[in-house]
């Protein structure tokens, strides 16, 4: 009796790793362009907030005030390390051209 199956059936699929390759490159490029939009939509909401002020709503103030809180809870040497990080990274990106 014949398999409906075909002959290779019981064989694991094997995916090229070029193939795989291509895959998580595309997955980044998907991930670092949500992650684009989330922070330009922050700052969209930021930038509302500046020029319409209280008024500008209960979400925007809302968002305004986490950003805030998120902002005030960064000790100092954190942000300098953090800065002498991006520097860096700066510097050696520029020299790697």
């Amino acid at each position: 009796m014949a398999s409906a199956l075909p002959p290779n059936a019981s064989q694991p699929i094997e995916l090229e790793p070029a193939l795989m390759l291509d895959y998580l490159h595309k997955a980044k490029q998907y991930l670092w362009a949500f992650v684009e939009l989330g922070f330009l939509a922050v700052l969209s909401v930021i930038l509302i907030y500046l020029i319409l002020g209280a008024n500008s709503g209960v979400f925007v103030t809302g968002v305004a005030d986490n950003v805030v809180k998120f902002a005030r809870s960064i000790p100092e040497q954190s942000l300098v390390g953090i800065a002498i990080v991006l520097a860096l990274v700066f510097l050696i990106a520029r020299r790697m051209r």
